[in-house]
C-alpha cells in the first residue's frame, strides 16, 4: 500500500520521525481517527473527508510499519467502525463483521493478487479467479434468518456488536421477511443505501418542510436506518444490495459468484455489475469500466471490492486483525469523479460578471453530492488564451460531454479532463453570449479582462437581487431572519429593489398596512416583529462595514477596513471619492497613497460615487442610517504597525476574529495567505500548509503565547 511520506498539512514525513515523535503521532493519530470514526459510524454526520480519513490511517500504519514496538493498544489499525449507539439494543455477531485493506493505486492491486498466491503457495502459471463488484457507499448490514424466517438485523458497529435495528430492516422493501429454500441458518450481508433520485427527493421534502437535509446519500441511508422510531425508517426511500453471508448452517456453494447467485435466487438485490476476472488486468479494465460509469449508475460507490473466488481459498487465507487476506477495495480518487456536464448556463453576479456554470448529472464528490461546476469564463471554455490563441490540449468543453470533476477541500468544484472519446456527435462548440441573460444589454469585455459584465448596472435585475443578497450577508449589514432566499422572495414581490427599502419595510409593510408581512405565508405577528426589530437594530453600523456592503467591485472587507481607518468617517469618504473623480489632485494622490490601493480599485470606487444613479442609490440609504465613525489605530509604539500577519491553526485563548481585531487595532494587515510579503506568522495547534510555506520563506513564526507576549497581552 501507499504510504504516508509527504509531510501533507505540515507534518513530519514518516521517515524523518525520531522515536519519541513517531510516539506523540501516533497518539494524536489514534485521537483524531477515533473522533473520526465516532462521527461517521456513530452520529452519521462525518467530520472528515475519506481521502483525509484515508490518508491519517495510512500515516498510522506506515509509522507503525517503521516502529512496531511502539503500536499503540487502541490502535486504529485494529479498529473496525464504532461502539453501538446507546438508543438501540446490541446484537453480538456469531462471526465477526470484517472492514477492507483500501488500494488506492494499480500497484496496490498488483501487490494484493501477488501476496494472495505468494500464501496459498501459486505459481503464476496456476489459475487464479477473482469477483469484481462495485463498492456500495451506504451502511452494513446483516440479517440473520432462522428456518427461513428473519430473525435480528445488525449494523457492523465495532465488528464484534452492532445494533439491533430489527425493526427499520422490516420496512426496507428489497429485504425479504422470508426465504424459500435457504440453510436453516444463514447470515446475509450486504448494504443499506439510498438513490441519488430517492436522495434528491428527500432532501426537497425536507428543506421545503423546514427540516435538515442531508449532505450525500450515504448520510441519509445510515441516518434513515438508525431512527429509533421505525415509523420514520419507513417513510424513507431505502435499498438493500446483498453481497456477502456470515454464519451458515451449510455452505451456499463453492465460489464466491455461485453464492452470491444463490442469494440472488433467495430474493435477495445482488449488483449487476459483479464480475469473475480472470487476472489482475482484468481486475483493473473492469475497475475503469465501473468508474467511467459511475455517475450514470443511479446510486453512490466509492470503488471496487476484489475478492478471491474460490471459496476453499478464502478460508484458507482466513483474516488479519481487522480485514481479510482475501479481500481489497480498490477506492477511487476521493476528490474526483466522471459525470455527464448536461448543459452551460451564464450567472449574472452583482458587479455585472457573466460565470458560466457547468449543470452536471450529479454525482458524489469528496462526499458531496456535485451538480454544478465553475467553467470561469469563455476563454476556460474554448480551451483559447487571454490572447485569443488555442491553447495545445485546451479543454474546448460543450454541453453532453463527459468531464472528470474535482473539489480540493471546500473549494467550488472544477473540470479537470474531458473525456473526447465519449463526446456525443452532435455536441457543438459553446457560444458565449454578448448580451445580458438578464437584461439583454450588451456586455462587452475590455480590453485585458478575462471577463465579460452586463452594462446594465441598476436596470439588470441580477445585478439588483445579488447587490441585495451581498449587502445583508454576514460582512455587511448582516440582519438577523433576512437572509439571501428571503431577499429574493423579497425582491421578487417587488418589496425590495434597493438597500433602502429594506428600513423602509417596517413602514410599509408594518401594523396598519392591508399588505402586512405577519399575513404573509409562513410568517406571523411574532415573527414579522422579529424581522423588523432586527433591521432597526442595523440602522446604526460601522464605517467600514457600510463600505463593504455596497458592492463596489474590488472593495472586500479588507480594502474597506483600510479605507474605513483612513477617512474615519462617511462624510469624509464621500467627500474624498467626489474630489477624486477626475483620478487626479490631491484627493486622487490620497486615495492612491492608502497601502492596499491600487488604481484599479480607486477608480472602481470613483466611479460609483460618480455615476447620477448609483449616487441616489447610496444617498437614499445613507438617509435612514447612522454611520459609526471608525477611530484610527493607534500604532505608536506597536510591535506590528505596519506588517502583515497571517493567522493559522486554532487558537485557545481568544477567537481568530477577535485575534485578527487586535492585531489591526494595532496597525497590523492581516491577510489570509501566506506569501513573501508576510512579515509574521501566528500558529496554532493544527497549523498546516501555511506554516509549512512560511518556513520555506523564512517568515518569522510564534505560537499564541509568544503573539500575546508580543503585544503585551500576555
Amino acid at each position: 500500500m501507499a504510504t504516508e511520506t509527504d509531510g501533507a498539512s505540515g507534518e513530519i514525513p514518516v521517515e524523518e520521525l525520531e522515536q519519541e515523535a513517531a510516539r506523540l503521532e501516533l497518539g494524536r493519530l489514534a485521537l483524531i481517527i477515533a473522533e473520526a470514526n465516532d462521527a461517521y459510524h456513530g452520529q452519521d454526520a462525518p467530520t472528515a473527508s475519506d481521502a483525509e480519513y484515508d490518508r491519517l490511517k495510512q500515516r498510522n500504519a506506515a509509522i507503525e510499519a517503521r516502529f512496531p514496538t511502539l503500536k499503540r493498544r487502541d490502535s486504529p489499525s485494529d479498529v473496525i467502525g464504532a461502539a453501538p449507539k446507546s438508543g438501540f439494543g446490541k446484537i453480538r455477531h456469531a462471526r465477526r463483521m470484517m472492514s477492507l485493506d483500501n488500494a488506492f493505486h494499480e500497484e496496490d492491486v498488483t501487490d494484493f493478487v501477488r501476496s494472495v498466491r505468494s500464501y496459498l503457495g501459486l505459481p503464476e502459471t496456476a489459475p487464479l479467479a477473482f469477483t469484481a463488484e462495485p463498492k456500495i457507499d451506504g451502511l452494513s448490514l446483516s440479517l440473520r434468518y432462522e428456518e427461513g424466517a428473519l430473525v435480528h438485523a445488525a449494523t457492523r458497529g465495532d465488528g464484534t456488536v452492532g445494533e439491533n435495528v430489527t425493526d427499520n430492516a422490516l420496512t426496507v422493501g428489497d429485504i425479504p421477511r422470508r426465504l424459500g429454500g435457504a440453510p436453516a441458518v444463514l447470515e446475509v450481508r450486504g448494504e443499506v443505501y439510498m438513490t441519488h433520485a430517492d436522495f434528491a427527493a428527500l432532501n426537497a421534502r425536507a428543506e421545503q418542510q423546514g427540516d435538515k437535509v442531508f449532505a450525500n446519500p450515504r448520510n441519509a441511508a445510515a441516518g434513515s436506518l438508525r431512527q429509533l422510531d421505525p415509523k420514520i425508517t419507513a417513510a424513507r426511500p431505502l435499498r438493500f444490495f446483498a453481497y456477502s453471508y456470515g454464519e451458515i448452517s451449510q455452505p451456499l456453494a463453492d465460489t464466491q459468484t455461485s453464492a452470491v447467485e444463490r442469494l440472488a435466487t433467495l430474493g435477495f438485490q445482488t449488483n449487476p455489475l459483479t464480475q469473475l476476472c480472470e487476472d489482475t488486468q482484468a481486475l483493473l479494465a473492469h475497475y475503469r469500466m465501473i468508474e467511467a460509469r459511475r455517475a450514470t449508475l443511479g446510486y453512490d460507490i466509492d470503488g471496487v471490492v476484489y475478492k478471491v473466488n474460490d471459496l476453499g481459498y478464502q478460508t484458507r487465507l482466513g483474516f488479519r486483525s481487522t480485514t481479510p487476506r482475501w479481500a481489497i477495495a480498490h477506492k477511487f480518487p476521493a476528490e474526483t469523479a466522471w459525470t455527464v456536464l448536461e448543459r452551460i448556463e451564464i450567472q449574472v453576479g452583482r458587479t455585472g460578471t457573466l460565470s458560466p456554470v457547468a449543470r452536471l448529472q450529479p454525482v458524489t464528490v469528496g462526499g458531496v453530492v456535485v451538480s454544478n461546476a465553475t467553467l470561469h469564463n469563455e476563454d476556460y471554455i474554448a480551451g483559447r488564451d487571454a490572447k485569443g490563441a488555442q491553447i495545445r490540449g485546451g479543454r474546448d468543453i460543450r454541453e453532453g460531454d463527459w468531464v472528470q470533476v474535482y473539489r480540493a477541500g471546500d473549494v467550488i468544484p472544477k473540470i479537470a479532463e474531458v473525456d473526447l472519446s465519449r463526446r456525443p456527435r452532435d455536441a457543438q462548440p459553446f457560444d458565449f453570449p454578448t448580451t445580458c441573460p438578464e437584461c439583454g444589454s450588451d456586455a462587452p469585455r475590455e480590453e485585458g479582462d478575462s471577463v465579460r459584465r452586463c452594462s446594465g448596472g441598476l436596470i439588470c435585475p441580477a445585478q439588483a437581487v445579488e447587490r441585495l443578497k451581498h449587502f445583508v450577508s454576514r460582512a455587511a449589514f448582516d440582519i438577523e431572519g433576512l437572509g439571501a432566499k428571503l431577499v429574493e422572495e423579497f425582491h421578487r414581490d417587488d418589496w425590495i429593489e434597493t438597500p433602502a427599502d429594506i428600513f423602509t419595510l417596517a413602514e410599509r409593510f408594518g401594523p396598519g398596512n392591508h399588505r402586512q408581512l405577519k399575513n404573509r405565508e409562513g410568517w406571523g405577528e411574532t415573527s414579522a416583529r422579529n424581522l423588523f426589530a432586527a433591521i432597526e437594530d442595523r440602522r446604526s453600523i460601522p464605517l467600514d462595514r457600510l463600505i463593504f456592503a455596497l458592492g463596489i467591485r474590488h472593495v472586500g472587507e479588507t480594502n474597506a477596513r483600510l479605507l474605513a481607518r483612513h477617512y474615519g468617517s462617511w462624510s469624509a469618504f464621500e467627500a474624498a471619492m467626489l474630489a477624486a473623480e477626475p483620478c487626479e489632485g490631491p484627493a486622487w494622490e490620497e486615495l492612491m497613497s492608502i497601502d492596499g490601493v491600487g488604481t484599479v480599485l480607486a477608480r472602481s470606487l470613483v466611479t460609483t460615487f460618480s455615476q447620477e444613479a448609483e449616487r441616489a442609490s447610496i444617498d437614499r440609504l445613507v438617509s435612514h442610517l447612522t454611520i459609526e465613525d471608525v477611530s484610527r489605530p493607534h500604532t505608536e509604539g506597536s510591535p506590528v504597525a505596519g506588517k502583515t500577519l497571517v493567522f493559522t491553526g486554532s487558537l485557545e485563548k481568544m477567537t481568530r476574529a477577535e485575534a485578527k481585531a487586535r492585531a489591526e487595532a494595532l496597525g497590523a494587515k492581516v491577510a489570509g495567505s501566506v506569501s513573501a510579503k508576510t512579515d509574521l506568522l501566528i500558529a496554532g495547534p493544527g497549523s498546516g500548509s501555511k506554516l509549512k510555506k512560511a518556513t520555506d520563506l523564512g517568515v518569522e513564526t510564534l505560537d499564541e503565547d509568544g503573539w500575546l507576549a508580543l503585544i503585551g497581552d500576555a
